[in-house]
């Protein structure tokens, strides 16, 4: 799907202020990274690493993994097409609702795709399990121990489990090292998404030494550029400094949260991130997104296009307090406007 997600700014040019459509936190700050990538422009006049070996070396040391189980990639995404073309043909089962890149990937390298909407609803023929974990639209996270045994109970299927969205939950998941014991899992990663990059680029997956190997040789030689690997290793040696404040962050959704449900028009799915799908209970997304961009500079991302959703749903990332409160009233007048 190359239109549709969200982070469609570039539809509106300057009129957006509050960018609420992707689930990146924007407010994170930068400075020492833009610093370092001054640094090193130096580098965009020669190639980069062909494979980026020393990423890789660094995620491993920092995850206690060897290099052959970390594959580094641009971006999540790339990694999600690179694995459905490993496997090509085959049947892959996808939780949903969830992003669309799974079965896009998996379309396009002629796999039979087979929507499933619970853990104990699996298809039995399926060869490939992808899971989104936390969910993107919903921000749910499933059980640890549940994933666990589904692994355990279905030796013949590869699981796929982008935790692309980790960071941003209290709630325990696989761990690295813990998923690449197995043969038959696939966790993906993005840094994209943990230090608000998504411009840059840079994702990556880890599994054990023969998963990472079938799915490495497919990559396409520099795939990952100069200053995306510049800023990852930056971001492996400072990032802790300059993350978002996750538990603050989680505590302003649920105040977020309580002020959108006093509006008594919308529900909202439960989550366990900083980002929330919505459903409307009168309107549709589409004119609420429309209203909202046009008339206060605030974006959200239209939800409607998820597979197993409709017109009314939209997603939103908890922002700050200040841009979380102009978003709760801008919401209120649409409302005024579409009831009078």
């Amino acid at each position: 799907m190359i239109e549709g997600h969200g982070d469609d700014l570039y539809k509106y040019g300057k009129k957006i202020v509050s960018n609420f459509s992707s689930n990146v936190y924007n407010r994170i700050d930068h400075s020492g990274l833009y610093q370092r990538l001054n640094e090193r422009l130096s580098t965009i006049c020669s190639y980069p690493e062909p494979m980026p070996y020393s990423l890789e070396s660094e995620i491993a040391r920092r995850y206690s993994l060897t290099p052959r189980q970390v594959c580094v990639t641009n971006g999540a995404t790339e990694a999600i097409y690179l694995i459905a073309q490993v496997f090509q043909g085959r049947i892959s089962a996808v939780l949903g609702p969830t992003f669309s890149e799974y079965a896009d990937a998996c379309r396009v390298h002629r796999h039979k795709v087979k929507p499933f909407y619970s853990l104990d609803a699996l298809p039995e023929d399926a060869e490939l399990v992808w899971i989104c974990n936390p969910n993107n639209p919903t921000g749910e996270v499933r059980n640890k121990e549940d994933l666990k045994a589904l692994v355990d109970s279905h030796p013949d299927k590869l699981f796929i489990f982008d935790q692309s969205y980790e960071y941003f939950t209290l709630k325990s998941l696989l761990g690295i090292k813990e998923a690449a014991s197995f043969p038959n899992v696939i966790l993906l990663h993005s840094m994209t998404k943990q230090y608000a990059i998504p411009g840059l680029r840079v994702g990556y997956f880890t599994a054990s030494e023969g998963l990472t190997d079938d799915v490495r040789c497919r990559r396409m030689p520099w795939s990952v550029n100069s200053l995306a690997i510049e800023a990852a290793k930056y971001l492996l040696e400072e990032g802790d400094g300059i993350s978002a404040d996750i538990p603050q962050l989680l505590a302003e959704r649920e105040r977020l949260t309580n002020l959108l449900l006093a509006t008594g028009m919308l529900e909202i799915w439960p989550t366990d991130t900083h980002y929330m799908l919505i459903k409307l209970r009168m309107g549709k997304a589409a004119a609420l997104k429309d209203f909202l961009a046009m008339n206060h500079g605030i974006l959200i991302r239209d939800a409607s296009n998820f597979e197993g959703l409709d017109e009314r749903f939209f997603r939103i990332a908890t922002q700050t307090p200040e841009e979380n409160d102009k978003l709760v009233k801008a919401i209120s007048e649409w409302m005024e406007q579409i009831m009078s």
